[in-house]
């Protein structure tokens, strides 16, 4: 903590008024300026996650949802326990399939 009062006592010593305003005008221009392009800025790191990870087609998110619903379906016949709330979600299952 004492070396960052140590740092702005160093950078403060030589630093008018003046250019103390100029510092700060100049954050906030840059702070107003990420405001007025954030969603251009947004807009840009969507299109990066994007060619990184694309998004799955509608046939492979079914196809996701079905493997998932067949692999749970299967956990749910192989437990050991049976009880109401499996058997009412085993039918839930087998009548959206």
């Amino acid at each position: 903590m004492s070396s960052y009062i140590s740092v702005a006592q160093y950078i403060a010593q030589d630093m008018s008024v003046a250019d103390a305003l100029i510092v700060l005008l100049s954050c906030a221009m840059s702070v107003a300026l990420l405001f007025l392009f954030k969603p251009l800025l947004r807009g840009l790191a969507l299109a990066a996650m994007l060619v990184v990870k694309p998004k799955l087609s509608k046939d492979e998110r079914l196809q996701r949802r079905q493997m998932r619903d067949a692999m749970l379906l299967k956990r749910l016949m192989n437990s050991s326990e049976r009880s109401p709330s499996d058997a009412a979600e085993l039918r839930a299952l087998a009548s959206r399939a």
